[in-house]
């Protein structure tokens, strides 16, 4: 019979076990998965793989980077077919209603970098019999460029395009973040500015290029930013780099991605100095060419005061208000009372003064006298009864009955003969 009861207790921890560690996986944080659809040029591509990195350590997302690198346009195309959840994409595309954005990660900066040996006293020289690589077709450098080039009225045909990047190319256009070695390996070239770093804001051309493209910003590369190529300044635009994904996202699932991406800027502006230290908690988003997904407004609005919130010092003020009321109509009521409550003393002490008069009255005329002056205080009682002077309480009641027996007093000492009469 004992070793009974010992084998169930040698069972027992094999039947807990997989309770147990049914117990402890549901209780493991939950951990998004989302794809990303992998940039076509090599600079957001590394960012995305550090970005990708960083994550796979976190609760929450983790960044898949698909395998074939796409063009922006293709890019959005997969996110809004599904076959991918997210993208990084230039903030220059045409506004789509299937795409929103989540966030904007880092401004990209647009670079014209020439031949030190051309003209570049002006655009149209610089330009003129240039072979140009402004990216592929379609690609947010070579929207931009040509935008900028139509905006100042440039002739196209002073110039042709090259479909691939070569050693020969007079004049590269590129749309990339701030990179000191990007030009490492080009030190014939140099950086075109579009304008001097003073005329910003005062109503020059590259401020009317950006009033009639919101999404667009003025921004100044410093000198010597990358060396001998940028003797000076260089005055240019710059344009956000956006994830973005799809409306039907789940909005919890956003709000985790941008919280942990925050969480993780001092790891990317470590990595990339200048770059992530823009990134902010409050980011502005209101130069998106699409509309924000639901998650980042709720992340945007996290800190929003509720309605009960918003409106407490308002209730606080309106009950405050309410009991000050409430306790100003009880005070006057009391008040009121009160006085009406010294008004009827003064008919009891005259009723109660003529009655003990009663026993000093010797004749039949003077206990008619004062029969009447009670009746007339009954007169006058009911008088200020009538006008709300006095109230219809038991004090009035008391007074009443008092002066109906000062009168019956007065009535019986006048059928009764005094002694001095008999």
């Amino acid at each position: 019979m004992k070793s009974g009861y010992v084998m169930p207790t040698r069972i027992l921890p094999f039947l807990l076990s997989p309770l147990v560690l049914l117990l402890l996986t549901s209780c493991e944080p939950r951990q998004n998965e989302l794809r990303l659809v992998a940039p076509s040029t090599p600079s957001d591509r590394e960012i995305a793989e550090e970005l990708s990195g960083l994550l796979a350590e976190s609760h929450a997302t983790k960044l898949v980077i698909t395998d074939v690198p796409q063009s922006a346009e293709a890019a959005v195309d997969l996110v809004a077919a599904g076959d991918a959840d997210v993208a990084l994409v230039t903030n220059s595309l045409p506004f789509r209603d299937d795409i929103e954005t989540i966030m904007p990660l880092y401004p990209t900066v647009l670079h014209i970098a020439y031949r030190k040996d051309r003209d570049a006293t002006s655009a149209t020289t610089l330009l003129r019999g240039a072979k140009v690589y402004a990216g592929p077709t379609g690609s947010a450098s070579r929207l931009v460029f040509e935008r900028l080039v139509s905006r100042f009225g440039f002739d196209t045909s002073e110039y042709e395009y090259a479909s691939e990047l070569a050693d020969d190319m007079d004049i590269i256009v590129l749309f990339a973040s701030i990179s000191p070695d990007r030009l490492a390996r080009r030190p014939d070239f140099r950086l075109f500015s579009l304008d001097s770093a003073d005329a910003i804001g005062t109503g020059s051309l590259i401020d009317a290029g950006v009033l009639l493209n919101p999404h667009f910003q003025p921004f100044v590369i410093p000198a010597g930013t990358y060396g001998q190529s940028t003797p000076g300044p260089v005055v240019t635009i710059a344009v956000d780099k956006l994830l973005v994904t799809r409306s039907d996202l789940d909005s919890s699932v956003v709000y985790d991605l941008i919280n942990d991406i925050l969480r993780l800027r001092p790891a990317l502006a470590a990595r990339r100095p200048g770059l992530f230290q823009v990134l902010t908690e409050d980011f502005d988003a209101s130069r998106s060419r699409f509309i924000l997904h639901a998650g980042t407004q709720d992340y945007l609005q996290r800190d929003t005061p509720t309605f009960m919130e918003r409106y407490s010092g308002i209730a606080e003020v309106i009950a405050t208000l309410l009991v000050g009321l409430v306790s100003l109509v009880f005070a006057a009521f009391r008040l009121l009372k009160m006085r009406r409550k010294n008004l009827i003393d003064t008919f009891y002490l005259r009723v109660h003064k003529l009655r003990r008069s009663i026993t000093n009255l010797s004749s039949a005329e003077e206990r008619q006298g004062a029969a009447d002056q009670v009746r007339e205080l009954q007169s006058e009682a009911f008088d200020l009864l009538i006008d709300e002077k006095l109230s219809a309480d038991e004090s009035f009641q008391i007074f009443i009955t008092l002066s109906n027996d000062v009168l019956k007093e007065l009535g019986a000492m006048v059928t009764s003969p005094s002694p001095t009469d008999r």
